[in-house]
């Protein structure tokens, strides 16, 4: 198992160093359009490499997919965490019902009994 994780990391590598080498060619990144930033007389534009744009680009994607989903999950886990404390409750409740009918001898017909 480890060999196929380790051989598919090693084509998802290989497949990002051909990405990079493939589109090394500068483009100009602009944080507003052209006319606002004349007319504002602010111009943060960079020069950066496609394949950097790319992998960002893929990264910030993610980073916002994996936040949406922790925030639309919110409910199920809010729900777990109030099944545990209620699941410890009970088992806090059983233990002293044990307790209280292990002076009776047998389990079962003091649960019966009661």
């Amino acid at each position: 198992m480890k060999t196929i994780r380790y051989a598919f990391w090693a084509i998802v590598a290989l497949c990002l160093i051909l990405i990079g080498l493939a589109n090394r060619g500068l483009v100009t990144v602009r944080a507003m359009p052209e006319a606002f930033s004349d007319l504002l007389g602010i111009a943060p534009d960079m020069e950066l490499p496609l394949f950097i744009v790319i992998f960002v680009g893929i990264a910030v994607g993610l980073l916002i997919g994996f936040l949406w989903e922790w925030v639309r999950e919110y409910w199920q886990r809010a729900e777990g965490r109030l099944k545990a404390r209620e699941v410890v409750s009970l088992r806090r409740e059983l233990a002293a019902l044990k307790v209280k009918t292990a002076d009776n001898g047998d389990d079962v017909l003091a649960l019966l009994e009661t």
